[in-house]
C-alpha cells in the first residue's frame, strides 16, 4: 500500500463491530461548530446523519427538561417545599448542559475526561432530584443517550444502571414507601434500564459499523485516486516509450541517414559534382520525408508512409529510398489491415533497413518479404551482409524495441544472424480473416422476371 493511503485511524474514532471501546455517535463530529452542516473530519466529504441533528439535539433536550420540570412542580406529591428543591436541583442541569453539552458535547467525545467530569456533574445533578420526586425520572431519557454518546460502552452500561436504578434505591431510602409500590417502582426502573441497555448497545454497534463503512470508503477513494495516479503515470511512460519507437524509426533515422549524405556529397564536391548533385537531391528528398513523418507523429496520425496509400506501396518506396539492392515480394492476397498492424510492419522494415545501413555494408542485398495469411501477417527483411551474433545481448535501442511493438498487438519478432551469414529481422503479427462479400439479395422485381 502507498504511503499516500490514510491507513493510519485516528483516536477515538473507528472500532470494529462488538469492541468495547469507542467514542459514540458525537466522536465522528469533531470540535467543529459547524458540525451539523458539515462532515466529519478526514472522512473525505462522508456526512453521518447523527453529524446533522446537533440542534435538534438541543431541541430534544430543552424539551425534555421543561416537560420533567413542569411535571414535577404540577406534581400533588410530595410537599411543595421537596418539589420546589428538587426542581431547583435539576434547573441547574440547563447551564451544565449549555457547559458541557450542545455544541461543546461534540468536543467531549475526543476527550474521555471531560466527558466524565460532564456525566459525573449531570448525574449528582440529577440523581438527589430524582430521589426527591419521582417525576424527574423522566430526565433519564435524555441524559442515557448521553452516557451511550460519550462514554465506551461497559463504561456506559454502568452510567446507564445508575441513572435507572439510584433514583429508584433513593428514593426508597428516603420516603420509605410500602413494599407493593416499591416493588412496582423498582419493576420499572430494571424495564427502563434492559431497554436502554439493550437499545444503546444495538445503535452504537450500527454506529460503529458505519464509521467502519465511512473509513472503508475513504480507504477506497483513496486508493481510487492513487490508482488513477499509477495509471497515469503508466500512461504517461507508454506514451513515453511510444515516441522514443517512432522517433528512433523515423526521425532519427532520416537524420542520420543526412549525416552520411553530407559527409559523402563533401567527399564528392571536388571530385564528382554529379554524383553530389544526386545526392543534395537525395538530401532534400530524405529531409522532406523527415518533415511529413515529424507532422504526422505531432499530429498523431498515420506515418506519411502509409497516408492514403497501402502497406505494400509504402515497403515498396522504402526500398526505393534505401536503394537498388532492396526488393520487395508480396505474397498472398493484399487487403487492408487495422492501421495498428500495418505501423508495426512499417516500422520494423524501416528499423532493419536502417540497421542494413549502418552494419551490413554498402554492398549489402536486401529482400523484403510481406506475406498475408489467413489469419497472420508475416514480414521479414533478410541481408546478405556482415551479420552478427544473435546470441550477444543487444546494445541498441532499435531491434529491442522491435519486440516491444510486436507484443503491443499481439504478435511476435524474431532476429536470427551469425558473423558472415547476413541478418534477418522477422515479424508475425495477428490478422483478421478475409471475409467473402455477402451475396446482395435480389429484389422482388428481379425474383419475378423470367
Amino acid at each position: 500500500m502507498s504511503d499516500d493511503l490514510p491507513m493510519e485511524k485516528p483516536p477515538g474514532r473507528l472500532t470494529r463491530p462488538g469492541s468495547t471501546h469507542r467514542a459514540g455517535p458525537v466522536a465522528a463530529r469533531g470540535p467543529r461548530p459547524d458540525a451539523e452542516c458539515g462532515s466529519a473530519p478526514g472522512e473525505s466529504g462522508v456526512a453521518h446523519a447523527w453529524n446533522r441533528g446537533v440542534r435538534l439535539w438541543d431541541g430534544y433536550y430543552a424539551v425534555v427538561w421543561v416537560a420533567t420540570l413542569v411535571l414535577t412542580l404540577a406534581s400533588s406529591q410530595p410537599s411543595h417545599a421537596v418539589r420546589v428543591t428538587s426542581g431547583a436541583l435539576f434547573a441547574l442541569l440547563a447551564p451544565w448542559y449549555v457547559w458541557g453539552g450542545g455544541r461543546e458535547l461534540m468536543a467531549l467525545a475526543q476527550d474521555s475526561r471531560r466527558a466524565g467530569r460532564y456525566l459525573t456533574g449531570a448525574g449528582l445533578l440529577f440523581l438527589p432530584a430524582a430521589a426527591l420526586a419521582g417525576e424527574m425520572r423522566l430526565a433519564a431519557f435524555a441524559l442515557v443517550p448521553q452516557c451511550f454518546m460519550l462514554l465506551p460502552t461497559r463504561p456506559a452500561l454502568i452510567a446507564v444502571t445508575a441513572m435507572n436504578i439510584g433514583p429508584v434505591a433513593g428514593w426508597a431510602l428516603l420516603w420509605r414507601p410500602d413494599g407493593r409500590e416499591l416493588f412496582f417502582q423498582a419493576l420499572f426502573a430494571v424495564v427502563t434500564l434492559a431497554f436502554s441497555a439493550v437499545f444503546g448497545s444495538w445503535i452504537t454497534r450500527i454506529i460503529e459499523q458505519s464509521e467502519e463503512r465511512a473509513a472503508l470508503i475513504a480507504e477506497l477513494e483513496a486508493s481510487r485516486e492513487e490508482i488513477a495516479r499509477l495509471s497515469a503515470e503508466r500512461g504517461a511512460l507508454a506514451e513515453h516509450e511510444r515516441l522514443s519507437r517512432e522517433i528512433h524509426d523515423t526521425l532519427a533515422q532520416g537524420f542520420t541517414s543526412l549525416l552520411m549524405l553530407v559527409q559523402a556529397v563533401d567527399s564528392e564536391l571536388e571530385r564528382d559534382l554529379p554524383q553530389a548533385r544526386r545526392h543534395l537531391e537525395l538530401m532534400a528528398a530524405t529531409a522532406r520525408q523527415n518533415l511529413a513523418e515529424a507532422r504526422a507523429l505531432v499530429a498523431g496520425g498515420a506515418p506519411a508512409d502509409l497516408d492514403g496509400g497501402s502497406l505494400p506501396d509504402a515497403l515498396r518506396r522504402l526500398a526505393a529510398r534505401h536503394g537498388p539492392t532492396a526488393a520487395v515480394k508480396i505474397a498472398g492476397s493484399a487487403r487492408p489491415l487495422p492501421a495498428a498492424l500495418e505501423v508495426v510492419a512499417l516500422r520494423t522494415c524501416q528499423e532493419a533497413l536502417a540497421n542494413v545501413t549502418k552494419h551490413a555494408g554498402p554492398d549489402a542485398g536486401v529482400t523484403i518479404s510481406l506475406d498475408y495469411g489467413e489469419t497472420e501477417l508475416r514480414l521479414s527483411v533478410r541481408d546478405t551482409g556482415r551479420g552478427f551474433d544473435a546470441s550477444a545481448p543487444l546494445a541498441g535501442y532499435g531491434l529491442n524495441g522491435l519486440h516491444a511493438r510486436a507484443a503491443e498487438v499481439g504478435g511476435s519478432a524474431e532476429v536470427v544472424s551469425a558473423p558472415g551469414r547476413g541478418a534477418a529481422v522477422s515479424i508475425r503479427l495477428p490478422a483478421p480473416e478475409r471475409r467473402p462479400p455477402e451475396p446482395v439479395p435480389a429484389s422482388a422485381d428481379d425474383r419475378s422476371r423470367p
